[in-house]
């Protein structure tokens, strides 16, 4: 019950976040391996590209890669929020004494996140594809053309394999482990903090919601190049055998930004980063909270 609530609760805050992630897709691959003012800006902020977006590409291109993000979500997050929440209700992120362990905390969310990220690695490499995918005049990074995520699926399983398909997979890790750590480590001291102060009631909506949004600043701050050194690996073109033409790591992805772009191309799209991590960090882990009290209360 823990894995559903967990997949449903984040499937909840996708819904009204995925434009965002559109938007910072695009943010994250204009420009690419390109020196500041060398390239045309499409998007010049993140109210420009949601503007520029829906003039160009049509309302609906702000929903793009919904189906593929919401299998994801429930993926990734059924997995990762499910087992840390298993591991929290075991007593497993307390010390001897009962007090929570911010170590143990980021520790168990890195590792519920690289399992589920591992798993839904094809179905976000697609997500990304077709985020991407927009008209030639307003078009960034390498355009792949897709029909839709089960034709993308099968076509890149069909001349790659399995390989093909988990391309990327290893080197979207580290964004996973510092973006997953971060978050819960981060949600469960605020919680735990706040509970100490008795700002709230115990048991209120409002100390989950006061710690998600703690929670989101400090996973964009820590996540973002490793995002967009993900997108771009995911996003880069590939040759016969599916091997990346751009770049050959999560690391070189990290090290060519920074030496062609400088460190702003690390942190590009970090405003949508924001404005997409941090409602989607307070949504999901704000209905994560509510459904187990809910799940909990009654179940007593």
């Amino acid at each position: 019950m823990d894995f559903l609530m967990s997949g449903l609760a984040a499937c909840g805050a996708c819904v009204f976040t995925n434009p965002l992630e559109v938007v910072k897709t695009r943010m994250q691959l204009q420009g690419e391996l390109k020196a500041p003012g060398t390239y045309q800006r499409h998007y010049r902020n993140v109210f420009h590209a949601f503007i520029t977006i829906g003039k160009v590409d049509g309302l609906a291109a702000l929903q793009k890669g919904l189906a593929p993000a919401l299998i994801y979500q429930f993926l990734m997050n059924g997995i990762r929020l499910g087992t840390y929440g298993m591991a929290e209700a075991g007593g497993y992120l307390h010390t001897a004494e009962g007090t929570h362990s911010p170590a143990r905390s980021a520790a168990a969310g890195a590792m519920a996140g690289v399992m589920g990220a591992y798993l839904g690695s094809p179905i976000y490499m697609v997500k990304t594809h077709l985020q991407a995918q927009a008209a030639s005049e307003i078009a960034v990074g390498h355009q792949y053309k897709h029909q839709g995520m089960f034709q993308a699926l099968t076509k890149i399983g069909q001349k790659h394999g399995l390989v093909g398909l988990w391309r990327g997979a290893l080197g979207g890790l580290p964004r996973v482990i510092i973006g997953s750590s971060t978050q819960l480590c981060t949600f469960s001291s605020a919680k735990d903090l706040l509970s100490q102060w008795e700002i709230f009631p115990p048991q209120s909506w409002k100390l989950a919601l006061v710690a998600a949004m703690v929670s989101g600043i400090a996973v964009v701050l820590a996540m973002a190049p490793f995002d967009v050194a993900c997108t771009r690996l995911y996003n880069q073109p590939t040759n016969a055998q599916g091997k990346g033409l751009m770049y050959r790591g999560i690391l070189d992805a990290l090290l060519q930004t920074a030496r062609t772009e400088g460190i702003f191309g690390m942190y590009k799209g970090i405003g949508a980063s924001y404005f997409r991590l941090g409602p989607h960090t307070i949504l999901s882990l704000f209905f994560w909270d509510q459904l187990r009290s809910l799940y909990y209360t009654n179940a007593k």
